[in-house]
């Protein structure tokens, strides 16, 4: 298990281990998220939305309001 030490001001150095994992490199952004029972979740936020632009092939168009689970 990695660790680290956070500072004063609320720093930490993420463990080189972890940043191979997660291929975080300088100016990545972590995504930080605490469960209801206190676990924390890190997550690199290494990709756009817009990185996976042209990845599906499809001839189907949705509205906006379709894609929207809470509506009708």
């Amino acid at each position: 298990m990695a660790e680290s030490t956070m500072t004063s001001k609320g720093q930490t150095t993420v463990p080189a281990e972890v940043r191979a994992a997660l291929h975080a490199e300088p100016g990545t952004r972590l995504e930080w998220h605490v469960t209801p029972d206190g676990d924390v979740i890190v997550r690199a936020k290494n990709l756009s939305i817009l990185d996976l632009a042209g990845s599906v092939k499809t001839d189907k168009c949705v509205d906006i309001e379709d894609m929207n689970p809470w509506s009708s």
